[in-house]
């Protein structure tokens, strides 16, 4: 069974999806893929104990704390190539940012487009800090909950645009 929930976030409502155990989805409203890893209608349960955590986890995030995803129940679906890609946006420290090359030659792949494109479908926004990604020489390009986010979030981390 499914589950969405919705948090209101200084960047817009966000929806948050899971199965009971795990978050699988996070999108801010009108973002490109919203709700496109879900399979099934869910069902709108805000109290359940993993919303709760990441709700706790939102708050902290947006009260300016540095929280890290490492004890969030995360399970994004993907194929293996995009899930290697969302496990090292885990590893860009807050306030700081890396390129879709860089990632791409961490990752031991040639394609920094092939990099964007996963990043650009990462399911679970926000907490896989696919928005602390720039192109090359620090660009602004690409975010798929929109640039405007994209700039408000690296703003909220003190990031020098």
């Amino acid at each position: 069974m499914l589950y969405t929930a919705h948090y209101d976030a200084p960047v817009g409502m966000l929806t948050l999806a899971g199965d009971g155990r795990y978050l699988t989805g996070l999108w801010i409203e009108g973002q490109k893929y919203f709700l496109a890893s879900l399979t099934e209608l869910p069902e709108t349960v805000d109290d359940l104990p993993v919303f709760k955590q990441v709700k706790a986890w939102l708050d902290a995030y947006f009260a300016g704390e540095r929280p890290t995803p490492e004890n969030l129940p995360l399970k994004p679906e993907g194929t293996a190539f995009q899930r290697s890609v969302w496990a090292r946006l885990k590893e860009i420290p807050y306030g700081q940012v890396s390129t879709y090359g860089a990632l791409a030659e961490r990752l031991g792949t040639a394609s920094a487009r092939a990099v964007g494109g996963a990043v650009g479908h990462n399911p679970i926004s926000i907490i896989l800090p696919c928005h602390r990604v720039v192109g090359a020489h620090g660009s602004l390009v690409g975010y798929a909950g929109g640039l405007d986010k994209k700039r408000w979030l690296l703003a909220h981390e003190g990031v020098e645009l």
